[in-house]
Parts: structure tokens; C-alpha cells; sequence
């Protein structure tokens, strides 16, 4: 699918969303779990944007067992562009993020897939 110019944009104005951008562009891949424990939010919240995202080309899912993994998709150049500062000091947020995830308990095991 190729991106849009159009549905990056609608997809960034959101701040939940970059968020996860940012999170995603920093720890490469993350189930829905991760992501509910680092931004403090609730699991319909984050999978109602994840869907956002997906549905704009910005991120790709794969099962494994009952747990839904979420990573960067691949991009062209200008959007990755666009997408960089957001995991280096354009979401403020990342910070407290990056930080609850670290003490996030039962995270589940990353295997190499």
C-alpha cells in the first residue's frame, strides 16, 4: 500500500497516535499490552488507533498466540523522514513512556520474528 501524504497527516494529528508512533519507531516492535502500560491507556483506546494507523499504511500487525505485535511498516524515505523526530525529542511524552515500559511487569517474552 502506498502512503498517502493525506492519511500521515490525519494519522500525526492525533497525540495518542504519535505516541505510538514514537514508541514503535523505538523499540522496533510492541504488543498492545506494552503499549496500554506505557501511555496509561486503556486496551479499546490503543487498538482504536492502531487501527487508525493501520488502516493508513503506517504500521503492520502479526499474531502470535493470543497476543496482537504492532511495528513501523515499510515506509518510503519521506515519510520515515517525517517520522524520525518523533522517537527524538518531538513527543515529549516518550520519555515517562520509554520509562513504564522498562518497569512494565509480565511483559511477554520478545522472540526474534
Amino acid at each position: 500500500m502506498a502512503m498517502e501524504a493525506q492519511a500521515l497527516f490525519d494519522t500525526l494529528a492525533d497525540p495518542t497516535r504519535r505516541r505510538i508512533l514514537a514508541l514503535l519507531l523505538a523499540r522496533e516492535e510492541l504488543c498492545v499490552c506494552e503499549l496500554t502500560t506505557a501511555l496509561d491507556e486503556i486496551q479499546p483506546k490503543i487498538s482504536r488507533h492502531l487501527g487508525v494507523m493501520k488502516a493508513a499504511g503506517l504500521v503492520t500487525a502479526r499474531r502470535e498466540g493470543t497476543w496482537m505485535h504492532y511495528r513501523m511498516a515499510e515506509l518510503p524515505s519521506w515519510t520515515m523522514d517525517l517520522l524520525r523526530p518523533l522517537a527524538s525529542g518531538a513527543v515529549p511524552e516518550l520519555k515517562t513512556d520509554m520509562k513504564r515500559l522498562r518497569i512494565m511487569s509480565g511483559r511477554v517474552d520478545r522472540c526474534a520474528g
